[in-house]
């Protein structure tokens, strides 16, 4: 088997090679390529890196593809600039002159470093197969059996072809479940002096253009290996969150333990979706996954707010009805441009969140909320109509559930389903908010909803009876019918409570009915 392999392999190679007129782009020796006889082929440029690893002293080398799509900036791109040569940890040397050009170069560290061990390269240069050029870098020496197997019959050929074709489709297949960052392109950036300077939200700016698609990745990975963690702030079923600094600035990192690599990938997808940066959607910044050689750590990124979730928030503080409007507006805001479809080349497509709570919503140091925590979010296929559900173990949060969700109800091919449910959700956490709402020294102590209801830790069957057989929800206290502000709340949370999912109101008119109260409040004053 392994030397039908290694035949195959063989005989794409020289494929390419014959016929080179169609292949398009530039090849380049690629040392992690082994299943295509380590050969990439790039837009761009091929590159060398001489990398030391500071905790074991280990100098290494790879050599791989630079897509024309992971330049930063777009004209050049700064691992090929004489900037990327001036770090002692790291040295990238680029070329495209001809096929293979990367396999001669070799980098040096930029200042000379004694180690205890020996220099290593990650693979062995295969340069018996790699055409004449002008660096000599290697020659093709075509042996009796290769010459024969150029000038077989058509029948063997085309038996080749269909094999590299189902080949490539497997690599298809599984690329649907890989991680979101190849390891092709996953070079470690240096600190490069050209972002000197710069803080996260003017990069974020300058190089997104307002699209809110995410960093280049070479510029994630940077920032992610620059960060110093700092304190553990909470944790999770996910893993932990820890507030990092990234040159002087506060970052939030979370770190997904392995087994939750889906609900990982999922959400740095669903962050990194176009347009869908907003000031009430948590910030993402970049997404990075880092192998320490015994187990590999899954980092995301974001915007850190000091003031904690909005469960945090309102545990250790009240609100008075401004604030309460201002808080619950910017949550609905936030809902409604998750849930909104933006058409468009530069389009965004309905997002439902599936996991909306007062733990996954933060609070900024205006008191306005952003929500995070997308892992579990569904996107609207509109040309297909159909809803792409990620494929994890999880479920939403059981207290939080909707009716429909709780008996299984739930139509998962019909994306307003998923919209409804958030509405749901939404009113529960509007009525945690104005339990907290300081009207003249009388408000009522934090409580999680149903609390009076069902256990601490609930089951779904302890919901389910409660919510759908009994058909109730968080009780309306007496005295929020005599505050204007209050009272609008209480009506707005039973619209969003309402059992059947089709009646209740929508993101988009929450947030109008929350904007007028706020008008409304602000001529008062």
């Amino acid at each position: 088997m392994s030397s039908y392999r290694s035949s195959v392999l063989l005989s794409l190679t020289l494929l390419i090679y014959l016929h080179r007129g169609t292949v398009h782009g530039l090849l380049c020796h690629c040392d992690i390529c082994a299943d295509r006889n380590f050969t990439c082929v790039t837009d761009g440029y091929c590159f060398t890196s001489t990398s030391l690893q500071k905790d074991t002293g280990v100098i290494t080398r790879a050599y791989r593809c630079l897509n024309k799509k992971n330049f930063f900036p777009r004209e050049f791109p700064i691992e090929c600039s004489v900037y990327s040569r001036q770090t002692p940890e790291m040295q990238v040397e680029c070329c495209n002159n001809s096929d293979w050009c990367n396999s001669s170069l070799v980098p040096s560290l930029a200042t000379p470093i004694t180690t205890t061990t020996t220099t290593t390269t990650t693979t062995t240069i295969h340069t018996s197969l790699m055409p004449e050029n002008p660096q000599g870098q290697g020659t093709v020496s075509l042996g009796t059996w290769e010459l024969a197997l150029v000038i077989a019959s058509p029948i063997v050929i085309v038996c080749i072809i269909v094999t590299v074709a189902y080949s490539l489709w497997q690599q298809h297949s599984r690329r649907k479940h890989q991680l979101p960052y190849r390891s092709e392109d996953s070079i470690e950036a240096p600190d490069h002096p050209i972002l000197g300077g710069v803080s996260l939200r003017d990069m974020i700016e300058m190089t997104t253009s307002g699209s809110g698609s995410g960093l280049p990745l070479l510029v994630q990975r940077s920032i992610a290996r620059q960060i110093q963690l700092v304190e553990i702030i909470g944790k999770g079923r996910f893993g932990e969150v820890w507030r990092g600094r990234w040159r002087g600035e506060n970052v939030a990192v979370k770190i997904f333990s392995s087994r939750e690599e889906r609900s990982w990938f999922r959400e740095a997808e669903i962050y990194q979706t176009v347009m869908l940066r907003h000031d009430n959607i948590l910030g993402f910044i970049a997404a990075d996954n880092k192998d320490n050689g015994t187990w590999t750590q899954l980092w995301l990124i974001t915007d850190y707010h000091e003031n904690g979730s909005l469960f945090d928030y309102l545990n250790r503080s009240t609100v008075d009805t401004t604030g309460m409007i201002r808080m619950t507006l910017s949550i609905a805001t936030g809902l409604a441009h998750l849930h909104m479809e933006i058409v468009g080349t530069q389009g965004k497509p309905a997002i439902a969140h599936r996991d909306l709570k007062s733990k996954n919503i933060l609070v900024k140091s205006n008191t306005t909320c952003a929500i995070g925590d997308l892992g579990l979010a569904v996107r609207h296929d509109v040309a297909t109509d159909t809803v792409d559900i990620p494929l994890n173990n999880r479920v939403g949060t059981k207290r939080y559930m909707a009716p429909e969700v709780l008996e299984e109800l739930i139509n998962i091919n019909h994306f307003d389903s998923f919209k409804r449910a958030d509405v749901y959700a939404l009113g529960l956490i509007f009525w945690e908010i104005a339990r907290r709402c300081n009207v003249g020294g009388i408000y009522d102590d934090y409580q999680l909803p149903f609390y009076d209801m069902v256990q601490s830790d609930p089951t779904i069957e302890e919901m389910r009876k409660v919510v759908c057989l009994d058909r109730q929800r968080p009780s309306i206290p007496n005295r929020w019918q005599s505050n204007e502000a209050l009272h609008v709340m209480s009506k707005v949370m039973k619209e969003c409570w309402y059992q059947n999912a089709a009646a209740r109101l929508t993101a988009l008119r929450i947030k109008k009915t929350l904007a007028n109260l706020g008008a409304a409040e602000d001529l008062k004053i």
